[in-house]
């Protein structure tokens, strides 16, 4: 009966041959063989010596055991040598680069990094004023109080040139004119409302396209608290001013009148058509025309201001 695992040979198999590393048994003699490559025993040295009666040899196995301790012993002393030598080169490197530091610092060497350390400097320390700097003057200073606005005024000045051009529209320019009689060239009741603010000056200039006629009038106060009460209580408006190739315009007819202020100047305009015609509030070219005039006005006032305001800023003490 077979079990699945090897099987070895039967009586009667295989006759006259040895398994592979037997020799041949002779009659009445029991041999072990050696499985191949089976190598001797490792611990066969290290095994107890065997006296002659088979007990264990006592006296060799304590010959064995001091030969053991005294080569621990030198391993122990040789070691701590290796580590003393060691130590003591790293104390030597130690001090060598303490005097080295010693010596840099007595030549001169590089200087420890940390905090600075104040010192005596013929070069002195940068100082800061703690005084913030004045603001720019602002434009708006200038013309808005008589003491402040001395740069010169007139027509020409306020009004330059022989034509103007506003939002890419060409206006020929007319009659100018300056007058101290300020209720005199108004129309309505603008006259009184100028005198009874402290109207000292008005200046005018006509300018014209396309059969559209405007005037703009420019009324001078001293500060700009009367200005802006003048145009609050503004009614009527600027005279048509006629001259320079100009004729007779806004007269018994409809046109468009405006009013504002700048600082101690009030700004008008009176915008209508040479033919008599009545503006309507359809009349864009008319309306147009107003907004560009009234915004050259204010423009060139404001320019007065920013220059003087420039000029203080650059004079010496400012």
């Amino acid at each position: 009966m077979s079990f699945g695992g090897p099987q070895w040979p039967q009586q009667g198999q295989g006759q006259g041959q040895q398994p592979y590393g037997q020799q041949p048994q002779q009659p009445g003699q029991w041999q072990q063989s050696q499985p191949y490559g089976q190598q001797p025993d490792p611990f066969a040295g290290a095994r107890a010596p065997q006296s002659g009666s088979g007990t264990p040899d006592w006296g060799a196995l304590a010959d064995a055991s001091a030969a053991s301790g005294r080569r621990r012993r030198k391993l122990v002393v040789i070691g701590g040598a290796v580590a003393a030598v060691a130590v003591g080169a790293v104390v030597a490197t130690a001090i060598v680069a303490t005097n080295k530091s010693n010596d840099e610092a007595k030549n001169g060497g590089p200087t420890a990094t940390g905090p600075a350390v104040p010192s005596d400097s013929a070069t002195p320390a940068p100082s800061f004023s703690s005084v913030a700097p004045l603001p720019p003057p602002n434009p708006r200073d200038y013309i808005s109080d008589a003491k402040k606005d001395k740069a010169p005024l007139s027509a020409e000045g306020l009004f330059p040139g022989r034509k103007l051009t506003m939002n890419g529209r060409a206006y020929a320019k007319g009659a100018t004119s300056s007058t101290a009689s300020c209720a005199a060239v108004t129309q309505g009741g603008l006259g009184p409302v100028l005198n009874a603010n402290g109207c000292t000056r008005v200046l005018r200039a006509t300018y014209v396209k396309d059969g559209v006629a405007v005037t703009v009038g420019v009324a001078v106060f001293p500060t700009d608290e009367q200005a802006m009460k003048a145009k609050k209580q503004a009614t009527g408006g600027i005279a048509p001013l006629t001259g320079g190739g100009v004729g007779d315009f806004c007269h018994a007819t409809v046109c468009l009148r405006r009013t504002n202020s700048i600082g101690r100047y009030v700004y008008l305009t009176q915008a209508g058509f040479l033919s008599g015609k009545k503006v309507t509030t359809g009349d864009q070219a008319v309306f147009k025309a107003s907004d560009d005039l009234g915004t050259f006005a204010f423009n060139q006032i404001y320019a007065r201001g920013r220059a003087q305001a420039s000029a203080a800023a650059g004079a010496p003490g400012q």
